[in-house]
């Protein structure tokens, strides 16, 4: 089938087979393999990416369900040479350590604070609760996404 995705504000079309996910699409149809395969059952959070600006485990969707949708993946949050506040945030607090999760991590922050702009501790952990680090390196992501939430709200005020 055909597919037309809008991936990082491009857009792209390609032919897939019906079963093909969205992670698989994106890392062997687009060549972004920023987005890490880790469990393909849903459980570990490395292939987040944000469809439609919301994040979704791409392991378990079809590359056919983001047909006609806005697809960004860590390759896309960037501006240039001017990493996303979320990035800025991670590389500041050292909210990674192998860097496997880290591009899910990032994913779903950025869409944490898309939702709660102004979350506390517990917040972020529950709303990482889907993401994974096999580090065990979370009390930095924590401070990280606590960190650019500050930085956005500094920015809105």
């Amino acid at each position: 089938m055909q597919v037309s995705i809008n991936v990082n504000g491009e857009q792209r079309s390609h032919e897939v087979e019906d079963r093909t996910l969205l992670v698989q699409y994106l890392r062997d149809d687009c060549g972004l393999t920023g987005t890490n395969i880790g469990c393909d059952t849903t459980s570990c959070g490395a292939c987040t990416v944000l469809l439609d600006g919301e994040s979704v485990k791409s392991c378990t969707v079809l590359a056919a369900q983001a047909d006609g949708h806005q697809v960004t993946t860590i390759e896309g949050l960037a501006d240039g040479d001017e990493l996303h506040p979320m990035q800025r945030a991670f590389q500041r607090k050292h909210g990674l350590q192998c860097g496997f999760c880290t591009p899910g991590m990032v994913m779903a922050s950025v869409s944490l604070i898309e939702e709660n702009p102004n979350p506390t501790e517990a917040e972020v952990r529950a709303g990482l609760e889907g993401n994974l680090c096999r580090c065990t390196g979370y009390h930095n992501i924590v401070e990280a996404v606590l960190s650019a939430a500050e930085e956005k709200q500094g920015a809105a005020e």
